[in-house]
């Protein structure tokens, strides 16, 4: 699958964001190993902490759906530069993702950044950090 066609679904998504209080949509899709793409939006709440980001959306939406192996994902928003992931949204890639999956950030001026996850977030907090 091509790069363009993974973006083009973020796009679509983004148009989907319940952002009432930010007025700042992102949309992501992510592609699994299977083919198939789950996509997400950012959510919003009037209590801030419950909001979800577009990133999380997808990932948890294939989880939900038995599907733990990803190819790569793409991020979009309105941005001068490509969209950065929160800081929230990288600790759960890292849960899901391979250190050298790609993941696309962009904005919609098609500004484009591919990096891995390991790029993203190096050091990061693993599930053997947490074994004896």
């Amino acid at each position: 699958m091509s790069k363009k066609v993974l973006i083009d679904k973020a796009i679509e998504m983004r148009e989907q964001a319940y952002v009432p209080y930010s007025n700042f949509p992102v949309g992501a899709a992510l592609l699994t190993k299977s083919g198939k793409i789950y996509t997400g939006c950012n959510i919003e709440n009037a209590a801030f902490p419950v909001s979800l980001c577009a990133e999380r959306v997808a990932i948890f939406k294939a989880i939900s759906e038995g599907e733990t192996d990803f190819v790569e994902m793409a991020v979009v928003a309105d941005t001068e530069r490509p969209v950065p992931p929160c800081g929230s949204c990288r600790q759960v890639m890292s849960e899901f993702f391979d250190p050298d999956m790609v993941i696309h950030l962009t904005n919609l001026r098609t500004n484009t950044l591919s990096t891995t996850m390991d790029e993203l977030l190096p050091f990061s907090f693993k599930k053997s950090d947490m074994e004896k």
